[in-house]
Parts: structure tokens; sequence; C-alpha cells
């Protein structure tokens, strides 16, 4: 079991950057594949990138390559996620969600934080 809390979120222009937290409690942190998703009122939740159990390896969906970084510190029981060159279209509630073996299918998500990117 494990608990998720994200912080960072907030109002941004486009062009800007943000940079999200995920804080993780209640189980071995370097147990997990870690993975941020987003999802607009209306609409699916959707994978934005995902991270190993050691940070060696991540994945991106194309719509944010090239400009948001997946980390991880597993001393800090904590992920990542810095995101550059910001536009209006990247506005959602981001969540942080945590696998045992798949990022893309995760079994354990945070409440939400909401990033807006104003034009």
């Amino acid at each position: 079991q494990v608990q998720l809390v994200e912080s960072g979120g907030g109002l941004v222009q486009a062009g800007g950057s943000l940079s999200l937290s995920c804080a993780a409690s209640g189980g071995t942190f370097s147990s997990y594949v870690m993975g941020w998703f987003r999802q607009v009122s209306g609409k699916e939740r959707e994978f934005v990138a995902g991270i190993n159990w050691s940070g060696s390896s991540t994945s991106y969906a194309a719509s944010v390559k090239g400009r948001f970084t997946i980390s991880r510190d597993n001393a800090k029981n904590t992920v990542y996620l810095q995101m550059n060159s910001l536009k209006p279209e990247d506005t959602a509630v981001y969540y942080c969600a945590a696998d045992r073996y798949r990022w893309n299918r995760p079994n354990y998500w945070g409440q939400g934080t909401q990033v807006t990117v104003s034009s």
C-alpha cells in the first residue's frame, strides 16, 4: 500500500515552466514504477510520463516528449515532473500514480493537482 500526494500545481503563462512533485508514503518507494497522468473534465485520463523502479528508464506521451521530464529520488520517496514550454492544451489536473509493474496502468493514485496554462 502506498499513499501519494502531489504538489506544485498552479497558474503559468504559455511558454513558461512548472515543476510538480509527488511524495509517497506507506510503502517501499523503490518497489513501484511511477507515472504522471492528466485529465481534463469530460475527457479520458491520459498517460503523460512514466519511470521505472530505479529511474533508468522513462517513457513519455508524444504530446509532451521533449518538453516534460520525469525523474525520481528514491532516497526522498519522491517523483517529479518538470514541465517546460507549457501550452494552453497542457491545462489539466495532473495525477501521480504508482504500480508494482506497469506505469501505464497503475493501481494507486494521488488526489491530483491543477495546472492551468494561460495564453
